[in-house]
């Protein structure tokens, strides 16, 4: 008679694999950390000021590779990161006047993705012709901004609106970004959910927060927490408490972006970058009316604001969204792992916020189905036409 012992080996479980695709996916959780975001809008992609004339750089959307360079005379072009010859990443080439120039054999593209020299022997054949993916780049609010969906559509998306930081009288804001080996939904998740207070307890951003509305209208998401805002030991005497409500906040997912307003005296968006699954460049722009020299009721001159805030996201701003971004990693990182467990989410405004995304990516993917499906068809219907038109010709004869 055989013996059967069992051992740790025997009491493993089968190994689950990798989370599910969104196709694969079976319940919300798992459908919104395999989403991506609609590329029909406009996205961040870096600061304005780290890309000098002459500079180019490679900007990822949902792995999609693209070269964002600046020619020397300080214009921004965003083309298809790849040179039609080898298929070299053009950003790891070199700008040459309005040309990006392939690093391999020196292939000159224009802002319009033209190939418009081959400076290499032709060895008697023409010059050939290669038409590069173009994409749309602004620059707004410190930042450059690109369109990664159809660029016929850009112009009809309205960029982010942020009324106080334009005109005569701007409000200070020093934008700040982080890269974050964490899926978008996460991070989105994070900063509308106040129940994590727990993790920024040396710094006091908001305490004893308490939902108190919510609501989705169409593609947006708003709710209002009760809690005390900016309670920091050093942040809460740069705040005039006396002349601001400084006990609530309205916040808002509007897709794809994020925002909060304290009292209108103090307000932030947040725009994420879906560089891959499980990457996310996030831009944080906090801009605020005023601040007051601590213990007096001396405003700051607005002229000094943008020095102070640089001080501030230093000392501040940053090592508190570190915080965040320690977060989400781990939270990726967990989720890899148990993406099977059952979903636990106390605070309905997450589940508002998954509802919108996997929606607006629905949305999306069956638009992109239905242009597959009429492009099938327009083919279809050029083939017919064109052996109707040889069986005519046929016939003629």
């Amino acid at each position: 008679m055989t013996e059967h012992r069992i051992t740790p080996a025997t009491l493993d479980p089968e190994p689950k694999g990798p989370p599910p695709s969104y196709e694969e996916a079976k319940n919300r959780r798992q459908k919104v950390r395999a989403a991506g975001l609609d590329p029909n809008y406009w996205y961040p992609v870096e600061h304005d000021k780290n890309l000098l004339p002459g500079g180019v750089q490679e900007v990822k959307f949902w792995g999609e590779s693209v070269a964002l360079f600046r020619d020397t005379d300080g214009r921004l072009h965003a083309i298809e990161d790849r040179c039609a010859h080898r298929q070299l990443k053009l950003s790891i080439g070199v700008v040459k006047g309005d040309k990006l120039v392939c690093q391999y054999h020196g292939w000159e593209y224009n802002g319009c993705g033209e190939l418009t020299a081959v400076t290499h022997d032709l060895f008697g054949k023409k010059m050939p012709t290669c038409k590069l993916r173009e994409y749309p780049v602004k620059v707004r609010y410190g930042l450059i901004w690109m369109f990664f969906g159809d660029a016929e559509r850009a112009d009809s998306v309205p960029m982010p609106e942020i009324p106080e930081l334009e005109g005569d009288r701007p409000w200070g804001c020093v934008p700040v970004d982080f890269t974050w080996k964490a899926h978008h939904s996460m991070i989105i998740d994070n900063v509308s959910d106040f129940s994590h207070e727990f993790l920024h307890r040396d710094y006091a951003p908001f305490t004893g927060a308490k939902l108190t509305s919510l609501e989705t209208v169409g593609d947006e998401v708003r709710l209002t927490y009760d809690t005390k805002v900016g309670r920091g030991k050093i942040s809460q005497h740069f705040i005039d408490n006396d002349n601001t409500d400084m006990n609530s906040m309205k916040l808002g997912y509007q897709y794809p972006y994020q925002w909060s307003n304290t009292d209108e005296k103090i307000k932030h968006f947040c725009f994420v970058l879906p560089v891959d699954e499980r990457t996310t460049r996030a831009f944080f722009l906090f801009y605020f009316d005023s601040f007051i020299v601590p213990f007096t009721k001396v405003k700051i001159p607005r002229r000094l604001t943008k020095p102070f805030l640089k001080i501030s996201n230093r000392l501040l701003v940053r090592p508190l969204l570190e915080q965040d971004g320690v977060a989400v990693e781990a939270e990726q990182a967990g989720y890899d792992k148990h993406w099977d467990e059952p979903i636990i989410d106390l605070n309905p405004a997450v589940s508002a916020f998954q509802a919108v995304t996997v929606r607006k990516w629905d949305e999306y993917l069956a638009r992109e189905a239905a242009k597959r499906e009429e492009k099938k068809l327009a083919r279809i219907r050029r083939k017919e036409q064109t052996e109707a038109s040889m069986e005519s010709s046929g016939a003629a004869e």
